[in-house]
């Protein structure tokens, strides 16, 4: 469980302001940090691990005090049990596979290391270098090695944003798959809404710095309003215009559905927004996402 109540002053694309997280996330929870860009989850992160320091507050982890203004205590990051994953995988290019998740570990337990790779279906790898991996393959070493390191906490600052569709979509399952299996506090940085509802169990959705929502990803995207059998977030690909309808084409997942507007509901939509399709009787129906 990690308690946080912090305060630290940014800069971003609209001048200064303060992100302040007052919240507990659970233990063995997947958490989904969302937010538009520029507005801290990434620094959120970073003030976890140690990397950054906040002006004021405390960050409490099982009990034990990571920081605390206060009390003037700070640990160090090598003395936070973190495993990060980076976006650009962050791997020593002159290390093997191996070598990387030893040097991630504190007693470079080499029996260890070797069962977390096994467990991770990355035996073949186990020799080779980062150079002559896929972006896929770098990514799951990344996971690994911070697996390796034994972490009370999982951070994963988008770590999937620069695959192809294919491959996102199946580190989506092992990524889901990981944590569940290791028993993991997971908290991800996401700007995909699909993303967030495949893998998240609860969403922290940060506004002008501050917690704006939180819950399921139900909850936090899904308007209360909405009684559906049935409903899916996409992105908006293209509107097409007939007679007397239109016909919005949706991208959900690797999945394409067109959905049926009259005229007037399309001039409501623009191409690239995100939606909902859901089901109305037997008919699909579209619907902007909340914001």
């Amino acid at each position: 469980m990690i308690d946080i109540s912090i305060v630290k002053k940014l800069r971003g694309a609209k001048g200064e302001f303060e992100l302040t997280i007052d919240h507990t996330f659970d233990a063995n929870d997947f958490w989904a940090i969302f937010g538009e860009s520029g507005i801290g989850k990434t620094t959120l992160m970073r003030l976890i691990a140690g990397l950054e320091t906040p002006d004021s507050g405390r960050i409490i982890v099982d009990n034990e005090i990571w920081f605390d203004s206060t009390r003037a205590i700070n640990l160090i990051p090598q003395k936070r049990r973190i495993g990060f994953v980076f976006q650009n995988y962050a791997l020593f290019e002159h290390m093997s596979v191996l070598e990387n998740l030893l040097f991630a570990q504190h007693k470079h337990d080499k029996e260890k290391a070797l069962k977390v790779l096994d467990t991770m279906g990355l035996n073949d790898l186990v020799h080779r270098r980062p150079r002559d991996l896929s972006g896929g393959q770098r990514q799951r070493v990344a996971l690994a090695r911070a697996i390796a390191q034994e972490p009370k906490v999982l951070l994963l600052d988008e770590p999937l944003s620069a695959l192809d569709a294919m491959t996102r979509s199946q580190l989506q399952d092992e990524l889901r798959r990981t944590h569940d299996q290791f028993g993991l506090l997971s908290l991800m940085v996401s700007h995909d809404r699909s993303e967030v509802f495949k893998l998240a169990d609860r969403v922290l959705w940060i506004k002008e710095g501050k917690i704006a929502k939180t819950g399921t990803p139900s909850e936090v995207f899904i308007p209360k309003t909405l009684s559906s059998k049935f409903s899916f977030v996409g992105e908006l690909l293209s509107l097409s215009h007939y007679d007397v309808i239109s016909v919005a084409t949706v991208g959900i997942g690797e999945n394409i559905v067109e959905v049926v507007l009259s005229p007037d509901e399309a001039q409501t939509y623009h191409i690239g927004q995100e939606v909902i399709v859901a089901a109305k009787g037997y008919d699909p129906i579209l619907l902007p996402m909340s914001h």
